[in-house]
């Protein structure tokens, strides 16, 4: 008695979902129709990196990128074998409270050698350093292989005049998700650790 009542049972809600799946089926063709495309908002649109298909030479503007998943792309391209280029690194973004990201640097300025500061650590303090310090950390620098990888890098503050006319390209799982106020952009972190440009 069971049996048949659950068997009814099946065959009802085979035929609901067939019923559903028609409906589907016929309403997908409806919304194609008037589906318009619209122009995104916010900024133009940039060309991301994809560096499989490049040859030797890859540049990049750093202008609202995450400075560490900016970095980490670059490191891995270079020790890839491709010569990297990083132009305006003062633009890159540092996600954080800002007091905080500031107060954290300037613990890091107080390590030093207790017999002379000359023995180091030497702290950078300039964008284009402190990007590339970043990527250093990145790279096995102490092997032969990542010493010439930071070799093949290049960063520059601005866009030098030679390289104007080049196009540059963006990474973008680097691009900012957040409104650009709410990060502290490489060159205000630069201002507070006394950097003068």
């Amino acid at each position: 008695m069971t049996g048949t009542g659950y068997a009814r049972s099946q065959r009802g809600e085979e035929e609901k979902k067939e019923e559903g799946k028609e409906a589907q089926e016929a309403v997908p063709e409806q919304k194609r129709v008037e589906k318009k495309k619209v122009p995104p908002k916010g900024p133009p649109q940039v060309a991301m990196v994809d560096a499989s298909h490049l040859g030797g030479f890859v540049n990049i503007d750093a202008t609202d990128q995450i400075a560490g998943r900016l970095c980490s792309k670059v490191a891995k391209l270079i020790l890839g074998g491709k010569r990297v280029t990083v132009v305006n690194a003062e633009r890159a973004l540092i996600s954080g409270a800002r007091n905080s990201v500031i107060r954290q640097w300037m613990e890091r300025l107080e390590i030093s050698s207790r017999v002379n500061p000359i023995y180091g650590p030497i702290h950078p303090r300039r964008p284009d350093t402190i990007l590339r310090r970043m990527v250093r950390g990145m790279v096995p620098r102490r092997k032969p292989k990542g010493a010439a990888a930071m070799k093949r890098l290049r960063i520059y503050i601005g866009v030098p005049e030679e390289m104007k006319a080049m196009n540059f390209g963006r990474f973008e799982d680097a691009q900012a998700t957040r409104p650009i106020p709410v990060y502290i952009t490489v060159k205000e972190l630069s201002k507070n650790l006394g950097w003068s440009g």
